[in-house]
């Protein structure tokens, strides 16, 4: 009788939350602008003029400071969920995020010997002399 119950208030729930988008959409339609302008039917601007030029290029620092972000923010993300369960982790969750923090440090490391974080212009070698 109780498992009816749960499958009871999935449906009721089910239904609430259809029920809920069918009425935003509603709303939505019914109060929304209706205009059709050059720039209504494409896919990215919906109506508003586009500006510029879309397919320009962005230089590779771009794209290594967007990496960064995400590894470092992934890592902050998983430290303030360890520390939240620090006394419920123990020792044994110590050990873990001592592991986990000494695996992105070699990776920092590794980039930095690799220079991948040497983003300026590259100093000119002057070629060595040999001598005979």
């Amino acid at each position: 009788m109780e498992d009816t119950a749960n499958y009871w208030v999935l449906l009721v729930y089910a239904v609430a939350v259809i029920g809920l988008v069918a009425g935003m959409v509603g709303v939505s339609f019914a109060l929304g602008q209706r205009h059709m302008q050059r720039a209504t039917r494409e896919p990215f601007e919906s109506g508003i003029v586009p500006v510029g030029y879309g397919r320009f290029r962005l230089p590779i620092q771009f794209y290594l400071v967007a990496m960064f972000f995400v590894i470092f923010d992934l890592e902050a993300a998983f430290l303030y969920a360890w520390a939240t369960a620090v006394r419920a982790a123990g020792w044994s969750g110590y050990l873990v995020i001592l592991v986990f923090i000494a695996a992105l440090l070699a990776a920092l490391v590794y980039l930095w010997r690799a220079k991948a974080l040497d983003w300026g212009p590259r100093p000119r070698q002057l070629p060595r002399p040999r001598h005979g």
